[in-house]
């Protein structure tokens, strides 16, 4: 029989967890084996979580094993796995929650609720901000390490209190004395707080049989629905977001928060529904607090003592903010949203001659509702080196790619005149240049919208001094509830900066329709302004 090894960190919670899920496993029959991996949150304890800036930080080093072949499944605390795993790792099991609650561990007593003043310890933005709304006079100081660790450092320093996983004391049988500590029922948990998860590679399709004997499914489905609320913010380590969704029978409550970083402001979304509707259920729910300003709460205040001040139309991702200067802050919020149409399969049923594509969002879009085996193109044209990237790699060798739409429809027009019809998949913000150009050239254009653009537009602060764009439809969503005024305009390309060019003074072009030259574009500007 093959040995199952189950990688884990060292701490003893991770232990506990590991064990906890070899115990079952080896219930069931499987032999197993633990081996332990540190991760870069057990490494580095002299920052608050918030600022190491890496996704994943406890999990990352397990990824890796995982995809090295040195371990078979890995075990994590739910709550510290990011809501998109590495490609080739997938959610094998969860096992069934333990207490979700947050629970408040005294130094003394609860007497210095009685002062003006108090401090408390946690490691944790989303707790800091919490606390902070229901007790604004209070301080909080961060508090890093182990749970071992955590309850020596409460001894050893002047603080009132310290705020822990309720789960994480139980487990380790370090929960103190019922005088020591409080329970806090009003603090909404992180999601998947409680909950274990087994991770393992896509292709162990043995494997996953195996660890679908201990899962939970009611688990599951609930903090699916918390991840889902997560994920749809687009928020970690870096965003104070609680979320908790409860079944009973078949009926799921839920509830979400969302926090400033300082805890001055807050908003709530709380909510039941069925088991049967639940689908998107998490998405609603985020899309609600998003749709009342949400945003705009998650960036508040971590870049006003920044010199210059941009705005991105598009969420960018860790590794690229941290590309700017250190004098430059940034505040983002997506300006679009792209919903994909459902295809229906007669589309596809038989081979389609010539295919013109321009933009990842129709690929992705095909690649949702079809595989690349019925997608059956005999020659495919397609704006953009990331487009014609994605193409070549998912679903078949690019005939033509230009970096325009205009510049393909001519290309198609002068070099292809055996054609006489093309099948256009699109959206519904498409420009008009390609189908005016082949139509008035006698080439039928058979448009397919696959996806929607949704204009998602919020209102930029006045000390903002720049815009950052990536396409005409985020100008066109800008301009909805803003005025271009003075502000700088930055631009991933020249179709893009042609609109710009309509309402801003100064356009600026990045070298390569990149975001990374758009920001490295931002960077070479405010350089020369120092």
């Amino acid at each position: 029989m093959k040995v199952i090894r189950i990688g884990t960190r060292s701490s003893d919670l991770a232990l506990w967890q590991a064990t906890t899920v070899a115990d079952q496993l080896e219930h069931l029959g499987h032999t197993t084996e633990i081996v332990k991996i540190d991760s870069i949150g057990d490494e580095v304890l002299n920052k608050p979580l918030y600022e190491l800036g890496i996704v994943g930080v406890f999990t990352k080093n397990l990824d890796i094993a995982l995809l090295n072949g040195n371990i078979d499944i890995a075990v994590h605390s739910l709550k510290d796995v990011p809501t998109l795993l590495p490609k080739g790792i997938v959610q094998a099991a969860i096992l069934k929650r333990g207490n979700f609650n947050d629970v408040l561990v005294l130094k003394d007593n609860e007497r210095f609720f009685e002062k003006k003043n108090a401090t408390i310890a946690t490691g944790s933005l989303r707790r800091k901000a919490q606390w902070l709304n229901r007790y604004p006079n209070h301080k909080v100081v961060d508090l890093r390490g182990n749970v071992p660790t955590r309850l020596n450092k409460l001894k050893e320093n002047d603080w009132d209190g310290a705020v822990f996983a309720s789960a994480g004391l139980q487990r380790l049988k370090l929960l103190p004395h019922k005088d020591k500590f409080i329970k806090l029922n009003w603090m909404v948990p992180a999601p998947g707080q409680g909950a274990v998860m087994i991770a393992t590679l896509e292709k162990n399709t043995d494997l996953i049989e195996v660890c679908k004997e201990i899962n939970d499914p009611e688990t599951a489905t609930c903090i699916g629905i918390e991840r889902e609320f997560l994920r749809t913010l687009e928020g970690g380590c870096t965003a104070p977001i609680g979320a908790l969704a409860t079944m009973r029978d078949d009926t799921i409550k839920f509830k979400g928060v969302l926090h400033s970083p300082d805890g001055t402001a807050k908003l709530e979304y709380e909510n039941t529904t069925t088991l049967n509707e639940a689908d998107q259920f998490g998405q609603l729910a985020a899309q609600n607090i998003l749709d009342r300003g949400g945003k705009k709460l998650m960036y508040q205040g971590m870049t006003l003592d920044k010199k210059h001040r941009v705005f991105s139309t598009k969420t960018l991702s860790d590794d690229q903010v941290k590309s700017l200067m250190d004098s430059i802050g940034i505040v983002m919020s997506d300006f679009i949203t792209i919903r994909f149409n459902r295809l229906k399969p007669r589309i596809i049923k038989d081979p389609i001659e010539h295919v013109v594509i321009t933009s990842k969002n129709a690929v992705e879009s095909l690649l949702q509702h079809f595989t690349p085996d019925q997608l059956k193109f005999k020659n495919i044209y397609c704006v953009g080196r990331k487009t014609k990237r994605l193409i070549n790699n998912r679903i078949g060798p690019v005939a033509h790619s230009e970096q325009t739409a205009e510049k393909l429809a001519i290309h198609l027009k002068e070099h292809a005149v055996d054609i006489e019809e093309v099948t256009f998949f699109c959206g519904n913000k498409r420009r008009d240049e390609l189908v005016s150009i082949l139509e008035k050239n006698d080439i039928k254009v058979h448009e397919i919208e696959c996806y929607k653009t949704i204009l998602t537009p919020n209102q930029v602060e006045n000390t903002i001094s720049s815009i950052l764009f990536y396409s005409p439809t985020g100008i066109q969503s800008f301009l909805l509830e803003n005025e271009p005024e003075d502000k700088v305009a930055f631009c991933i390309g020249e179709t893009t900066a042609s609109e710009a060019r309509n309402h801003f003074k100064t356009v600026i072009v990045s070298k390569t329709a990149t975001i990374d030259s758009v920001l490295d574009a931002v960077n070479s500007y405010y350089k020369k302004l120092k």
